[in-house]
């Protein structure tokens, strides 16, 4: 008898992340995704799950790949160079949440052995509540939001869980939260965070990310001596100089150190001290930027670790190649990196070239005149 395929489900959402280089906080709705394109925001999910698939062609004659037809799977599978079992369509030329839904139950009831599935909070929400029976899933991340452990950190390291299973390796079982934040709640500045249910998820610590953690690794003095720090540096800085503010309690504590509105959720323009500009999309930030070198000031989501692409797709990969690794101001408390337990932190900027050359050390503002080591993975 012949080896075994191993029977992997693809599911794309394909509107996730269209919201996030445009500064919408997500992509639900229709009047959010009419926006997010009238903005010049482009499709990345099936560019994510290519790039995961890619990673997979070696395994072409060993992995099976159902699917839904067009955009939602099959188009994205074929271009990666396999010929998917295609077992559904969408209904409309723009989908739903319910296409989803449709695709998720056909894939399980048709006996797949891992749901692979992209998109945001949003998408993993639609995956669990239609899943009739326990199944492995992983999530490719897409999405703007992404605050459920039900990810891998990358497409590639999703690429490298289905390898794993596909070399028979003993990779074991956990449960990931699903959560998800109300949309309108979040462009308000407020974050309600809210469980959702659970899903089984690859226990592969390397590959798939933790559920967000809360802000209890926040303490308001070790906060201040940073947000004094950065305003020492800013101070001392060309007076031309600008700075993009990322977003996150620990940029807006720089921020009200400064005594400036701060966007919570997105990100700021700072020049001559002042606020230049807020909550900014990608394509603003690099119209104000134009021929100049800007810094850029980051946290990390914390209990994650991730750097760049959560959260902060509005630093794109061109910013941050004007930039340069060394106009990039990392801050966080110590305690919000022992938390991490030494994993690195996670770069996925959707040019994986410069995700390469940012890997490495980088100084880690911790308190005034205060810095740690902490690699970049």
């Amino acid at each position: 008898m012949g080896e075994r395929l191993l029977r992997v489900g693809l599911v794309i959402n394909p509107l996730a992340g269209l919201g996030g280089p445009s500064a919408l906080k997500g992509s639900d709705g229709a009047e959010v995704v009419a926006e997010a394109r009238r903005r010049g925001a482009e499709a990345r999910a099936g560019e994510r799950a290519q790039r995961c698939l890619s990673s997979l062609q070696d395994r072409r004659e060993r992995i099976s790949i159902l699917t839904w037809d067009g955009a939602m799977g099959a188009d994205v599978a074929r271009a990666a160079g396999f010929e998917p079992v295609v077992l559904g369509a969408p209904r409309n030329a723009i989908t739903e949440s319910e296409d989803t839904r449709a695709a998720v139950r056909t894939l399980a009831e048709a006996g797949v052995d891992l749901l692979l599935f992209t998109g945001g909070d949003g998408t993993a929400r639609d995956v669990c509540s239609a899943l009739p029976q326990p199944l492995p899933v992983l999530g490719i991340p897409a999405g703007v939001k992404m605050h459920s452990g039900v990810y891998a950190v990358t497409p590639e390291a999703a690429a490298e869980v289905v390898r794993q299973l596909q070399d028979g390796a003993l990779v074991g079982l956990i449960t990931g939260e699903v959560r998800d934040i109300d949309e309108a709640e979040l462009r308000a500045g407020r974050v309600n965070s809210r469980w959702y249910g659970d899903l089984q998820v690859p226990a592969e610590p390397r590959w798939v990310q933790h559920t967000k953690i809360g802000g209890r690794e926040s303490e308001p003095l070790v906060l201040e001596e940073i947000a004094a720090e950065i305003a020492d540096r800013m101070q001392s800085a060309p007076a031309d100089d600008m700075w993009v503010i990322g977003p996150g309690s620990t940029t807006a504590a720089v921020m009200a150190h400064l005594d400036l509105p701060n966007t919570l959720l997105g990100v700021d323009l700072i020049a001559h001290g002042e606020l230049l500009a807020a909550d900014l999309d990608a394509n603003s930030l690099l119209a104000h930027t134009e021929g100049m070198r800007p810094w850029i000031l980051i946290t990390f989501i914390g209990g994650q670790g991730h750097l760049l692409g959560r959260g902060n797709q509005q630093l794109s990969p061109e910013l941050l190649r004007r930039a340069g690794r060394d106009h990039l101001v990392v801050i966080a408390t110590r305690s919000k990196l022992a938390a991490l337990e030494g994993r690195p932190l996670i770069v996925d900027s959707g040019d994986p070239a410069l995700d390469q050359e940012l890997a490495g050390y980088i100084a880690v503002t911790t308190g005034f005149e205060d810095q740690v080591l902490y690699p970049i993975g």
